[in-house]
């Protein structure tokens, strides 16, 4: 009796050590180099079960509804509302869940990944095939103090947009220069189609850097400046609001500002962000709101899950009327 139950406490341990080992290669940050865009995934063993955080395209970082192993597989599940309108006289709407599932396999150091989304009729499904690439551990935060720059570059002439592109060149474009300033107007026209605007961002490419930069945001608009072009800080009319990680100045859905620092709607506002190292420094109007901290992945609406490589400086078009002036970016020189 005892023998068989050292046997079964053997084999229990035993099954436990090899789903262990089956989880531990899903766990740590992924990017997620999705079809037209990027995305980025955390997966967390915590106190004996799976968690997970996900970033699908836009829009913020947001736990998952469930993350579990399925044999060689990790499977993530997303739980999507769906409210439908009904006939008024038996029931006008009806609340329904969708469930898509996010299936990972290995192949050596990446992750194959395939979404599956039930068709919005219900009749079929949608899949999508994307890559997930393992991100390098975060190098410790830099010292500021050491850091040595080259000399200013003048990204906007306030002539033109020289050296601009769209990010999509079949967006229409609502920037263009006025005064100095680079003016962003995406107007729509009451009773036509929808206009769809575009981003605009640098021709050039950078790695790290110190970017000095105004903005003026009318009331209830909004923008963005992505760094490299996937680190978004947020730009709106947040002025009074409680401290938020989708506040002017925050690393969008990823920090929140240590304090509150932006003006009211309709004045100039300046930012002084340093990026080095994987690593955030945020002064917005001579206060210190970000203190150099580590950027875990990519925000919504980056341009790739890549956070090793060089990328240009983009601004959100496609949100609000904004004011851009006097853009000047010294790029770190390595030693």
């Amino acid at each position: 009796m005892k023998r068989t139950i050292v046997v079964i406490t053997l084999l229990v341990s035993m099954l436990s050590t090899l789903q262990a080992q089956d989880v531990k290669p899903f766990l740590g940050r992924w990017g997620l180099y999705l079809p037209g865009g990027a995305g980025w995934l955390e997966v967390r063993q915590e106190e004996g079960y799976l968690d997970a955080d996900i970033l699908w395209y836009g829009g913020s970082v947001v736990p998952v509804d469930y993350v579990y192993m399925d044999g060689d597989q990790l499977i993530v599940t997303r739980i999507r509302e769906m409210v439908r309108e009904r006939d008024e006289d038996k029931n006008p709407t009806r609340t329904q869940y969708r469930t898509e599932l996010l299936k990972f396999s290995r192949y050596d150091e990446i992750l194959g990944g395939m979404r599956i989304q039930p068709e919005g009729n219900g009749i079929g499904v949608n899949t999508t095939k994307f890559v997930a690439k393992k991100i390098p551990p975060l190098p410790p935060a830099p010292n500021l103090n050491e850091i040595q720059y080259g000399e200013p570059i003048k990204l906007f002439n306030g002539k033109d947009l020289s050296g601009w592109k769209l990010v999509n060149p079949d967006r229409t474009n609502g920037f263009k220069a006025e005064d100095g300033v680079l003016v962003n107007k995406p107007v729509q026209k009451e009773g036509e189609p929808r206009i769809h605007y575009g981003n605009l961002r640098t021709v050039k490419e950078f790695e790290d850097f110190n970017l000095q930069i105004d903005v003026k945001v009318p009331e209830r608009s909004n923008s963005g400046i992505y760094l490299r072009g996937i680190y978004e800080v947020q730009v709106a009319d947040t002025y009074g609001r409680k401290r938020d990680s989708h506040n002017m100045g925050a690393i969008y859905s990823r920090i929140t500002p240590s304090v509150s620092a932006e003006k009211p709607a309709g004045e100039w506002q300046h930012f002084d962000i340093t990026l080095c190292d994987r690593h955030v420094t945020v002064v917005l109007n001579g206060t210190e709101i970000i203190d150099n901290k580590p950027l875990y992945g990519v925000t919504g609406g980056a341009l790739t899950a890549d956070q090793l490589s060089p990328g240009p400086i983009y601004l959100q078009g496609d949100h609000g009327k904004i004011y851009y002036r006097n853009i000047i970016l010294k790029p770190v020189i390595e030693k």
